[in-house]
């Protein structure tokens, strides 16, 4: 199936899944434990309902958004993701070039195969660098001077990883990193040539931003749990955040965030916006989703920073379900990193294309001509046939 008859987020995985190995389709595509969450994450949306307003004036329709300070054509942006050119050659390189063609921003992982430097002389989008607390500090110091170097417009700081999450899936397919034949996964590297010749002539597998501060030069690790579990620091404290805000002196945004309680945490260390996210269900399974602490945490602080939503997020509808219900923008992970492993750059702004005519679309039939028009008291939730 070529990319232009993908036309959302599960045609997009089910061509991925075809032209992927086994241990990396399901890295992307798997999460912790027995996944009960990354079930959960988009389950909450589904379960809301609009209720749509008839006859308005759709003149002028406008679905631009600002976020981090600055202005994006849409009200989504794309997430940190780690390791893009294990995926397609095309890599970070591809999806931050899709980004920018739409108007919207690109978020760099510190787990990236291509470098803070590279990215940020890439394209004049706006971009964002995800940064973790790392036990040498003057690792976590040194991205934030690169990063300003480098003139990115944003950093966010993740805490949901101060160790890795169970996956259980990557046990059982062999994933290593970089990949190697192993008696698990022989057959299924094999039985993808193409993937194979373009992993084996592309460039050589690196993590762009960390090589530089292995011991030796050593690129080579058993896994990206070892990597988190040997250098992450889990003892990070808000008082650490709030120095690294400091640090960085521009738009800040703390991810990983799902409780009021961290929220106003966050708003009072400085941040200027949280994201409301479980690393896609990849850290701690049986955690809440986001959408369903949404409406509490913008509750709560939406007055004084911005609140973003991340993870579960496969349609237009539920970008716009979570403006409705308060967020700034949503973010989104897999659903690029389906369409990167299936097609590239060019299987990426398919991708989102599909996504920005949902949005609009959607807009006009739900009678908004603007963001501002979405209200939570356009959402259902629950069965308002159950008696109370």
């Amino acid at each position: 199936m070529p990319i232009s008859k993908c036309n959302n987020t599960e045609d997009f995985r089910r061509l991925a899944k075809r032209r992927l190995p086994a241990p990396l389709f399901h890295y992307i595509d798997g999460a912790a434990d027995d996944e009960v969450t990354l079930a959960r994450n988009t389950a909450a949306f589904n379960e809301t309902r609009f209720i749509p307003n008839g006859l308005a004036d759709l003149n002028g329709m406008d679905c631009s958004t600002t976020v981090l300070g600055q202005k994006i054509s849409w009200p989504f942006f794309l997430s940190p993701t780690a390791m893009n050119r294990l995926f397609h050659p095309d890599g970070e390189k591809g999806v931050a070039q899709a980004a920018a063609k739409f108007g919207t921003m690109y978020s760099l992982s510190s787990l990236s195969t291509e470098s803070i430097e590279t990215i940020g002389a890439l394209t004049s989008g706006p971009k964002c660098f995800q940064v973790y607390i790392h036990k040498d500090r003057g690792m976590t110091r040194d991205f934030v001077e690169r990063c300003k170097a480098a003139k990115f417009d944003a950093l966010c700081l993740t805490i949901d990883t101060l160790v890795a999450g169970n996956r259980e899936r990557d046990i059982v397919t062999g994933m290593t990193v970089p990949p190697k034949l192993t008696l698990k996964s022989f057959a299924s590297f094999a039985a993808h040539p193409c993937w194979a010749w373009n992993y084996l002539t592309s460039e050589a597998f690196e993590l762009g931003n960390v090589k530089r501060h292995m011991k030796g030069g050593d690129n080579d690790l058993t896994s990206i749990i070892q990597y988190v579990n040997s250098q992450f620091d889990p003892t990070v404290t808000w008082k650490e955040a709030e120095e690294l805000i400091g640090q960085w002196g521009g738009p800040f945004a703390i991810k990983g965030v799902m409780s009021v309680g961290d929220a106003k945490r966050a708003r009072d260390a400085g941040a200027s916006a949280v994201m409301v996210s479980n690393h896609g269900g990849r850290q701690l399974d049986g955690c809440a989703a986001p959408f369903d602490m949404l409406g509490r945490i913008v509750d709560a602080v939406g007055d004084d920073i911005e609140v973003i939503l991340d993870s579960g997020v496969r349609r237009g509808t539920h970008i716009l379900k979570a403006i409705a219900m308060g967020a700034t923008a949503c973010m989104i992970g897999r659903g690029y990193l389906y369409a990167l492993a299936a097609g590239g750059q060019a299987g990426v702004e398919h991708a989102i294309d599909r996504l920005t005519n949902e949005i609009s679309r959607n807009m006009t039939l739900l009678g908004c001509a603007g963001l501002s028009g979405l209200k939570r008291s356009m959402l259902q939730k629950g069965n308002p046939m159950e008696r109370t």
